[in-house]
């Protein structure tokens, strides 16, 4: 299997997928319905920011076992009239009621560290995070956008009430997860209709979902920070051992996060930060890889891959050590992403030999989960948005909320549930995100942006991506669905697409090598061709992506056209 790729004269491959272009805007996320909401929001006059939320809330629908309301993410605004680049953690926190014994862990060591007893961590009521996603988008709208909230959520209701056909994609994901929804009653009536997982094709409806979209649209945020919504989910928390409050709710708060900001060959790299480590671990993989001429060695080449592999170790070891929620630990932010330390760290790296780095290697596969979504909008004026949105695992919690067709997170599981680590549960505490999504400036203006769902596997996803296009000279579309390899310190992970001989030359140096179906998660980002007026849009073929674009414009105005 080489998932679509062939190699070709002049490009190390032919993408499965094809680019799109447009000159007056470009929606790519990884579901063509959400897609089509956000290009129907820039053609009804929204901006990149009105655009983005539509998709947001029609991925709520249409890719259900990614993201929604009551989930967690990562947003990075370039606006192009202040040159301002705005990043927003609207990450899920612990409960008040949560302390760093409340899970009882199973184990100390890998495989089996993160795991608790009874799966209480990832499944069911005690699972759940106090969430900022609905308190985000809505936020977005009101103090970034051109239209209203009612106006931009309306695509979000039309699926939900009058249905969307099942991808193949979600049908495996239902049916690999069916056991556990079926737990859950209002989640079973929706996505296992008769017991089983819908066939590919066939319409589901979310009508419940769509009356909570409608009293949203009516209402605000606060239908569910302390309105007749959140009542609702305390309600159900009290009576199934959850311990999220309408006091939680109340409380939550969105934080204003200075970006990480790097540059490599000349391009300035604009990434969000803590509580997300993924744009100080790429910027810090960036500085080192700036010492090496990638380019020349070539994509896919052994050497290279030996050389990024040993760079996402150093990055994943002072992860552990260092990178946690802002306001709990210090996070060396600086130092971590200078060009001094990339210098002192590049200098460890063996050519010839896989090793372990200080401050020590990773004991522990850190908890995230792939089953994340990414969008990524720009405007004809030049406003770009990426955002990383998430409900965590596969239908996070698997818990809905009857009545209400909103389904739960289950983000509590991204904690340590070992007290006295970086990354434990403290009340109020964010727990530690790898979201990257990144806007790459060249002389100011944006060059490209990109992200991708995929737990701890997405900054290093990211970060060759980038790679990709700057040192490869690759498409957007050849970057995002280029095969990729992943390690944190145990083994290397590389993509069915790696060829068989990086494979053998990355074990001759001594990594243990693992072949996987994929690395993270869909990808798909947007490149602005300044010269030539086009913004193109380009989505993997890890999720159902789709980019859409809007060109033309209105009619001319120096012409009678008289009846």
């Amino acid at each position: 299997m080489n998932n679509g790729w062939r190699e070709r004269a002049g490009s190390p491959f032919v993408p499965l997928k094809r680019a799109a272009a447009g000159s007056r805007g470009m929606v790519s996320s990884n579901h063509p319905m959400a897609s089509a909401a956000g290009a129907e929001i820039l053609s009804m006059g929204g901006n990149a920011v009105d655009a983005a939320v539509a998709t947001a809330f029609a991925l709520t629908v249409v890719e259900p076992m990614m993201v929604g309301i009551f989930g967690a993410g990562m947003v990075n605004y370039h606006d192009a009239s202040s040159g301002e680049s705005i990043t927003i953690d609207n990450y899920a926190v612990a409960p008040a009621a949560a302390t760093d014994r409340m899970y009882e862990p199973v184990s100390n060591t890998w495989p089996d560290y993160l795991e608790a007893a009874g799966r209480k961590n990832r499944l069911g009521y005690l699972a759940v995070g106090v969430p900022g996603n609905l308190k985000c988008w809505c936020h977005l709208v009101e103090r970034y956008g051109r239209l209203d909230l009612d106006t931009v959520i309306q695509p979000a209701i039309r699926y939900a009430d009058r249905g969307f056909p099942a991808s193949a994609y979600l049908v495996k994901i239902i049916a690999d997860n069916q056991e556990d929804l079926a737990r859950f009653p209002a989640t079973k009536e929706v996505f296992l209709p008769h017991g089983e997982p819908p066939a590919v094709g066939q319409t589901i409806l979310r009508r419940d979902y769509a009356h909570t979209l409608r009293r949203i649209a009516e209402n605000g945020a606060d239908e569910l920070y302390g309105g007749e919504l959140g009542r609702t989910v305390a309600e159900d928390m009290r009576t199934n051992g959850g311990i999220i409050t309408l006091e939680d709710l109340r409380g939550y708060e969105l934080k204003y996060r200075q970006p990480v900001r790097g540059n490599y060959r000349g391009r300035d790299i604009v990434a969000v930060g803590p509580t997300s480590s993924g744009g100080v671990h790429i910027v810090q993989a960036l500085n080192i890889l700036e010492g090496f001429d990638v380019g020349a060695m070539g994509f896919g080449a052994g050497q290279s891959a030996h050389i990024l592999a040993e760079v996402l170790k150093i990055a994943f070891a002072d992860r552990f050590e260092y990178l946690g929620d802002p306001d709990f630990v210090e996070v060396p932010v600086e130092w971590l992403t200078s060009k001094s330390y990339a210098d002192r760290r590049r200098a460890e790296i063996d050519l010839d030999r896989a090793r372990p780095y200080a401050p020590g290697e990773v004991t522990a596969v850190l908890g995230e989960s792939n089953n994340t979504t990414h969008f990524t909008v720009a405007d004809g004026d030049g406003n770009v948005v990426s955002m990383t949105q998430t409900i965590h695992e596969a239908f996070g919690s698997k818990v809905t909320v009857p009545g209400t067709g909103m389904l739960l997170n289950n983000n509590m599981y991204i904690f340590d549930p070992h007290p006295g680590t970086a990354n434990s549960i403290a009340p109020g505490k964010r727990m530690l995100s790898s979201m990257s999504p990144t806007v790459v400036l060249q002389d100011g203006r944006p060059l490209f942006a990109l992200g991708a769902p995929g737990g701890a596997r997405i900054f290093a996803s990211v970060l060759q991506a980038i790679v990709n296009v700057i040192d490869h000279g690759m498409t957007l579309q050849e970057a995002v669905e280029a095969p990729r390899i992943w390690t944190q310190g145990q083994q290397v992970e590389v993509e069915e697409g790696v060829s068989a001989a990086t494979g053998e030359a990355l074990a001759a140096k001594g990594h243990d090598v693992s072949v996987v179906a994929r690395v993270a998660g869909g990808m798909n980002g947007v490149m602005f061709d300044h010269a030539a007026g086009l913004i193109q849009g380009a989505a993997c073929w890890r999720a159902d992506g789709a980019p859409v674009g809007i060109s033309g414009g209105p009619a001319r105005q120096d012409v009678d056209y008289g009846v």
